[in-house]
Order: C-alpha cells, then structure tokens, then sequence
C-alpha cells in the first residue's frame, strides 16, 4: 500500500484549536504518523509495538505532575 492509499485520522487526543493535532493511518504492519497542518510533510512509519510503547511512554507523561 502506498503512502497515497493511507486512510488518514485526526487522533481523538488533538487539541480542540487545531494547533496540536496529528493523523494517523493503521494498516496490519505499520501505524503511519503525520502532522495534519504538514500533511505533505514527514511522516513516521511505527510497528505496533513500537506505537504501543510510544502511547504508554505519553500516556505515563501526562499523568506526571508538572514542575
């Protein structure tokens, strides 16, 4: 499958503004990762284990008090 052929979506943990907001694009080997504002731009291509870890590791950082 192509980069074309991807099935882009805005992740449900965007900001509301429009300003931090990401897409992502599943498929069976890769989770494919943009910014939507440079949906041109460069992409991530992650395994799904490496995107479980990636959302655990951000998931662990949002809970961790400010400083």
């Amino acid at each position: 499958m192509s980069t074309q052929e991807l099935r882009w979506f805005k992740s449900s943990c965007s900001s509301s503004n429009g300003n931090d907001c990401i897409e992502v694009a599943p498929t069976a080997l890769t989770i494919h990762v943009r910014d939507s504002k440079q949906a041109s731009g460069p992409r991530l291509a992650l395994t799904p284990e490496a995107w479980t870890a990636f959302i655990a590791s951000s998931a662990s950082l949002e809970r961790r008090p400010s400083r």
